[in-house]
């Protein structure tokens, strides 16, 4: 069953937007999530967050909640700037053998200390991209070099507010980890007419990390992208497509998988692309 969110909401939770697919009875209480009508809009606590994921695994949040969330831990001034940076990222040459669809790049910082505002978060030298083949069957067990986020991205309001947010809340689930390797990704993937663009080329997988933030950015003549969560065992137990700018979708890398479906113009003779930022969290401990 697929249903959908307008912007005005149906006067029976708070306003969302995307939509999900709530999986048939005795599917998996994880499909539960993909419900945004069930989160609290007006409580500032994280543990309306924190509470599905720590349950499933996996929760979507639209963007008109995530975005209270988010300035509820900083300042999103800078975002015009933010979004149009995705304009300016780099070919993936790693993917040359498979398409030319992908575009990024990419930064580490180390998040340590309590997190609040006792805790600091700091950029980490420019250094690869890591995952082992057992996480990334495509590309795992090499190292790749991508060109980092500039500074000015990095530096300003909308990624800093985004980090101590993932800050706060993956913190709140793991609260003895003082230490954090924090990967920082914006990712385009591009679509035409005869390339499909592909979100995930390595398929459903797991990233090797412990949690998981997906963020829409935005997306411009795309159909298609739907996220999909899979328990471990490999059944689908949840779907959303992130449609608005500040959908999101929060993973816990250890108990699920997921994946994206695969992404096509709407109008072909327009450019058409699907961006987004990625932030993995793993115990560096």
């Amino acid at each position: 069953m697929q249903e959908h969110f307008s912007a005005s909401g149906n006067g029976s939770g708070p306003r969302a937007s995307g939509s999900y697919r709530r999986l048939s009875a005795g599917s998996g209480t994880a499909a539960r999530s993909c419900y945004a009508g069930r989160l609290d809009a007006e409580s500032p606590s994280l543990k309306r967050l924190s509470a599905p994921l720590l349950r499933d695994g996996f929760l979507f949040v639209p963007g008109s909640i995530m975005r209270g969330d988010l300035e509820r831990h900083g300042a999103l001034s800078d975002w015009p700037d933010f979004a149009a940076s995705w304009n300016d990222l780099a070919f993936d040459s790693y993917l040359a053998g498979h398409g030319r669809y992908r575009r990024r790049r990419y930064a580490v910082f180390a998040a340590s200390g309590a997190p609040d505002a006792q805790g600091s978060i700091v950029r980490a030298p420019h250094q690869p991209h890591y995952q082992s083949r057992d996480y990334n069957s495509l590309q795992g067990g090499i190292e790749r070099w991508f060109e980092p986020i500039l500074p000015a991205i990095a530096d300003g309001p909308s990624l800093q507010t985004t980090l101590r947010f993932c800050h706060q809340l993956f913190g709140s689930l793991a609260p003895t980890v003082r230490r954090w390797h924090v990967e920082v990704h914006q990712f385009r993937i591009e679509a035409r007419p005869d390339e499909p663009g592909q979100p995930t080329p390595e398929g459903v997988h797991r990233d090797g990390v412990d949690f998981v933030l997906v963020m829409m950015v935005r997306r411009s003549n795309i159909a298609q992208g739907t996220t999909t969560i899979h328990a471990l065992a490999g059944e689908e137990v949840g779907a959303f497509t992130l449609t608005d700018p500040f959908d999101a979708a929060l993973v816990d890398d250890s108990r699920v998988y997921h994946g994206v479906t695969a992404v096509e113009p709407i109008d072909p003779d327009l450019p058409a692309h699907r961006d987004v930022l990625v932030v993995t969290f793993r115990r560096d401990d």
